[in-house]
């Protein structure tokens, strides 16, 4: 497939004018100027004009295709069969795929259903995002989530629950290393899970199959444990107090940014609700210390927390107004859904930029999402491995 593209978004906040992008099966093999690469496509090469944006494909660093994104997800849940709940899956993937989407790491499931999904889009049987799938997420005895099977205790338990999702093909390990408002009879949001013993016997174990440990951290102090822990990612991060306040630890900020650790704040569609259900001087608290995470160098990748309450799977690019917001430019917030993002999730050298050897994965947009964000959501195409959907028609 030959694209022609009036910008092609070759580099953070560089385009490239007049552009051209040729796609041998799910791969990009050349990135350049127009006359150059019509050049190097045979005549029997399918071509798509356009005169808009060509970027790479969106990614979702958290959703939970398990749930319905209503106002009681997880009684949705535990009220579906699991065969039921697969084809409400299916959809939620379609829509991920339709508002540019191409890759999506789902942080825990019920039943090892997102990668049977997973397995289905790869094998172009249904149509999906990449799927980057954490299997059943480690908690406590009764702790968050505990209804989608993985309560563990010590560190036998946690590494045989560890090495179970290696043998199933989790892509991350998920960690509840503190509770969740999700969990109403469980343990509140700003209180650790685990012990500093157990946290660090899950990496180990994950870390030894080569897979990133993904954890949930609400609590400050949880926060700091997974750090100490040696996770590569912590969701959420949100520097609770045990106290009900806020605890920013300046000095947990700086061991973050030192090891690398992305932080994904899984920002809702909604996000401008959140003053109404924690007043506007907590939620304004809030929005600053992941301002000030982002000064402080952190690096912030972009995810939506899908399938939670009023986090629909069409949400990406309204959170990622967000950021802006907070003040961060389009660029820099286009490589936390892009090049960023990737990075997070061990695919750096496969997706996540337009480049030759990477992943076919584009997005085609009308307008300039540099100038304007809200240009991401006129989508025209989307390429996802090499296979093109169109939006609109998948709408009719």
């Amino acid at each position: 497939m030959l694209i022609t593209g009036g910008r092609v978004l070759v580099d953070s906040g560089t385009y490239l004018v007049g552009a051209a992008v040729l796609i041998e099966g799910d791969s990009i093999t050349a990135v350049g100027p127009r006359e150059q690469i019509v050049k190097q496509a045979g005549a029997d090469v399918p071509r798509l004009d356009f005169d808009g944006t060509v970027l790479p494909g969106l990614i979702d660093a958290h959703v939970h295709l398990a749930f319905d994104g209503g106002p009681d997800p997880v009684s949705t849940l535990q009220n579906s069969t699991d065969e039921a709940l697969f084809e409400d899956m299916r959809r939620r993937a379609a829509q991920l795929l339709f508002s540019g989407v191409t890759t999506a790491r789902d942080l825990g499931d019920r039943n090892g259903l997102a990668l049977r999904l997973a397995a289905e889009i790869n094998d172009d049987r249904t149509p999906g995002p990449r799927i980057v799938s954490a299997g059943t997420p480690a908690t406590t005895r009764g702790g968050h989530c505990h209804f989608l099977g993985g309560e563990v205790a010590g560190d036998a338990e946690i590494r045989d629950l560890v090495r179970r999702n290696v043998a199933a093909g989790a892509g991350v390990i998920k960690a509840m290393a503190t509770g969740g408002g999700l969990t109403k009879d469980g343990p509140k949001s700003s209180e650790s899970q685990f012990t500093a013993e157990e946290l660090s016997a899950l990496v180990d174990e994950a870390h030894k199959a080569g897979l990133p440990v993904a954890a949930h951290a609400h609590g400050a102090d949880g926060i700091a444990a997974a750090v100490e822990a040696g996770v590569d990612t912590i969701e959420h991060c949100t520097w609770m107090a045990e106290d009900g306040g806020l605890d920013f630890r300046p000095d947990v900020v700086k061991r973050i940014v030192e090891r690398g650790i992305a932080v994904c704040p899984a920002v809702s569609p909604h996000w401008q609700m959140l003053p109404r259900f924690f007043g506007e001087e907590r939620a304004n608290a809030m929005f600053e210390l992941v301002r000030r995470m982002a000064d402080s160098g952190v690096r912030l990748v972009a995810g939506t927390d899908a399938g939670v309450q009023r986090a629909t799977f069409d949400g990406l690019v309204p959170a990622l107004s967000f950021y802006a917001h907070l003040g961060l430019t389009a660029a820099s917030i286009i490589d936390m859904a892009t090049v960023e993002a990737a990075a997070a999730l061990g695919l750096g050298s496969t997706t996540g930029r337009i480049a030759p050897g990477y992943s076919a994965d584009l997005l085609l947009v009308d307008g300039d999402p540099l100038a304007d964000l809200d240009a991401l959501k006129n989508v025209r195409a989307v390429i996802a491995s090499g296979r093109r959907y169109d939006p609109s028609a998948a709408a009719e």
